[in-house]
């Protein structure tokens, strides 16, 4: 069974060697599995909910493309888009939109820390507070569900917006689905063994703390970076512990078990502090040179990124633009001349059926005529004293259960529990009677 996967990185900055290590690489090794069907795509919709510099957006939609490529993407075997070229993605939003409770956006994280804050700092607890903000996990839902994806491998801040995505598509599926799945639920995918990578200070490496370590910077960059980071004030000869070493987390990251081995013996064995961030820089220049070659190639060529990006979008959309009409069909936002054809089409079957007639005698009991689909009466049921008894034999004899009919008196009879519940008329030969039963059987085999 092939599982679709999809994951989305906001435009808002430069990837830096953290987003590489913890969803980059990750996510280009689960795409190349042959079971895979992965969709990766830049969120520049949510940029917007971040950033209101659009040079600064642009660029890093230029560069966030450049390094997915530089890092090995195939875009052969992966859809690779932009969000802001796939139109079917904002208009499924105001669809989710409509059936998603505000309670159920009220309990969002991000919405919850801006109240808190504000809160906090005696202000209007929506202060500052756009719609864009507040219904993020619905976009972050239309992204997913769009292409209905089973697997969404997220960081453990984002495990909430998948589960709402869950909630909404499953109202959804109860809303309109008509018995149908429309929407596959995600799933939510951590990977355990990806460490969060530590900054330069040892919080979580993040353009927020300014603490990153660029992903392809020049080689005197990177340098430099990692002469940056933080260390305690142990002397060279002297034994540094590793468990407590950001700058060891961060060679664990790229480093085979034999390397990472001999390294923790080194600082044991009192390797200083500078020749420790030396081994890290050859370490991760040796991992990053040949794809930052590729990075800058592709950064110098803007227009072959653009026909890489639409090329993508192109693929996406030939699953998301059917999957919206089904989904406008199914809310009720329907063609006329679809309905009408649709009216005459079920109207020419009903009138082609053979149908149940019922009706009330004189005497005050109920009774049902079963007519095929010329208008002949098949079969004429006994007398009931009330309606449900008669209702309770007509719904059993549309169940699909197995018809016992007995000929008799130049007829036949259908029996239920021993008794016999309806008869057809009389024909002139045994031949015209066989051909009435075929027909009952017909009328009555259960519909595909």
């Amino acid at each position: 069974m092939t599982t679709r996967i999809l994951t989305g990185i906001t435009t808002t900055g430069t990837p830096h060697l953290g987003n590489y290590a913890g969803a980059i690489r990750p996510a280009i090794v689960a795409s190349r599995a042959a079971d895979a069907d992965s969709f990766y795509f830049l969120a520049d919709y949510h940029a917007l909910i971040k950033c209101d510099d659009p040079a600064r957006i642009q660029r890093s939609r230029l560069e966030i493309a450049a390094t997915w490529l530089a890092l090995g993407l195939d875009v052969n075997k992966a859809t690779f888009y932009r969000q802001s070229d796939i139109p079917e993605i904002p208009e499924l939003c105001w669809l989710l939109t409509c059936v998603a409770g505000k309670g159920l956006l009220n309990r969002a994280h991000a919405y919850k820390a801006s109240v808190d804050k504000n809160v906090e700092q005696g202000e209007d607890p929506d202060a500052g507070v756009t719609m864009g903000l507040f219904s993020y996990p619905v976009l972050m839902a239309a992204d997913i569900l769009m292409f209905n994806a089973h697997k969404v491998p997220v960081g453990r801040d984002q495990i909430q917006h998948v589960e709402m995505a869950r909630d909404i598509g499953q109202r959804f599926n109860h809303l309109f689905g008509n018995g149908k799945e429309l929407f596959v639920l995600p799933e939510a995918v951590i990977e355990e063994d990806v460490a969060t990578l530590p900054g330069l200070d040892g919080r979580k490496m993040s353009k927020s703390y300014d603490n990153t370590i660029p992903l392809f910077g020049t080689a005197k960059e990177l340098k430099n970076a990692i002469a940056r980071i933080v260390t305690d004030s142990k002397l060279p000869g002297e034994a540094k512990d590793p468990d407590n070493s950001h700058l060891f987390t961060l060679y664990q990251a790229f480093s085979s078990a034999e390397q990472q081995a001999a390294f923790r013996a080194e600082l044991l064995d009192g390797l200083a502090w500078g020749e420790a961030k030396q081994r890290l820089f050859e370490l991760l220049d040796g991992e990053l040179s040949e794809a930052r070659e590729r990075y800058n190639a592709l950064i110098s060529k803007p227009a072959d990124l653009e026909d890489i990006l639409l090329a993508g979008a192109a693929k996406a959309r030939k699953i998301a633009t059917p999957f919206l009409g089904e989904l406008r069909e199914a809310v009720g936002l329907r063609s006329f001349r679809t309905q009408a054809t649709a009216a005459t089409s079920e109207k020419k079957k009903a009138s082609k059926s053979a149908r149940f007639v019922s009706f009330r005698d004189d005497d005050g009991s109920f009774r049902f005529r079963l007519l095929d689909a010329a208008g002949e009466q098949l079969l004429l049921s006994k007398s009931f004293a009330d309606g449900k008894s008669a209702g309770q034999v007509n719904k059993r004899l549309q169940s699909g259960e197995e018809l016992d009919v007995r000929e008799q008196d130049g007829g036949f009879a259908v029996w239920l529990d021993g008794e016999a519940v309806a008869h057809s008329p009389a024909f002139a030969d045994a031949a015209e009677c066989q051909a009435a039963i075929a027909r009952l059987r017909e009328a009555l085999a259960p519909q595909e």
